[in-house]
């Protein structure tokens, strides 16, 4: 099997005050020599309202200077992460603001081709979780109406829910088949999915992949751990992946280590991963 691994934005340096993933405002330059340290060939971006004024996506000179970046250091960044959607959710909103949302979508489907992401990814999960019909029926109108924009500027769109199989298997049949999944591991063991089943259901569809470990706790609460100390079956994982022919990117969106020691604990993260990709 042969896959590129990525890492997430941001979890190259300690994270920022009281937030586990966000935008590093102060360290970007610098996680693109960690990347390479560490074993990776990407870093999927990142872009929040924490990253207001500081992200080099949103003008000309910023992007100058991340390709100059990327290629001193052999590191791409074909994918842009909008957990934007989680704080200004495209549903349970007025009609003014997703008009405004949706607009700001528009704008950063144009930018990620401008920074070389061949796909967004759209977290449709904590606060911006589907939870009624409603909800389903207004994601797939924005979808509808996001679609020609993406094609215009050759940028996918994959889409990140914590639906059961069937129900998201459902929901994609009603999606435009330009839709794409973003299928995390953590999420699907953290809600007691099995992968194969999900895979069987969906994969099809699936064109993204995020890998994290997330534990089930007996009270019904989730931790995020380390890789093989939580709830996901690895072997199922990549029993599944190997199932669809997946051949794109694994990207690393997993616990955080010792604040500091990022590199080290990313680099045994990997080498965890890369032992069931070898594997037959």
């Amino acid at each position: 099997m042969r896959c590129q691994y990525g890492v997430m934005q941001g979890r190259l340096s300690p994270p920022g005050p009281g937030r586990f993933q966000a935008f590093p405002r102060t360290s970007w330059r610098e996680e693109f020599a960690r990347a390479r340290e560490a074993g990776f060939s990407y870093i999927e971006w990142i872009h929040d309202d924490y990253d207001a004024g500081a992200n080099p996506i949103f003008s000309e000179e910023g992007r100058e200077e991340m390709n100059r970046l990327k290629r001193e250091h052999g590191i791409e960044t074909p994918a842009l992460c909008g957990d934007w959607i989680m704080e200004f959710p495209l549903i349970r909103c007025t009609e003014e603001e997703r008009r405004e949302r949706e607009e700001h979508l528009r704008q950063i489907i144009g930018i990620a081709r401008q920074m070389g992401a061949q796909r967004i990814v759209l977290p449709f999960v904590d606060n911006s979780r589907m939870t009624t019909e409603e909800d389903k029926e207004t994601v797939l109108a924005v979808l509808e109406r996001a679609i020609p924009v993406a094609e215009e500027h050759g940028v996918e769109l994959h889409l990140e829910a914590d639906l059961n199989p069937g129900a998201f298997r459902a929901f994609l049949a009603k999606a435009h088949p330009r839709v794409r999944v973003n299928w995390d591991s953590g999420n699907s063991s953290g809600l007691g999915y099995v992968a194969s089943e999900e895979f069987a259901a969906y994969g099809e569809r699936i064109g993204s992949i995020h890998i994290k470990d997330r534990f089930r706790k007996p009270d019904g609460g989730v931790e995020t751990r380390p890789l093989g100390a939580g709830s996901a079956d690895f072997h199922d994982v990549f029993r599944a992946i190997r199932s669809i022919g997946y051949q794109g990117g694994l990207t690393l969106q997993v616990a955080r280590g010792v604040a500091g020691d990022e590199v080290h604990f990313l680099r045994t993260q990997l080498e965890f991963l890369q032992s069931f990709g070898e594997a037959r």
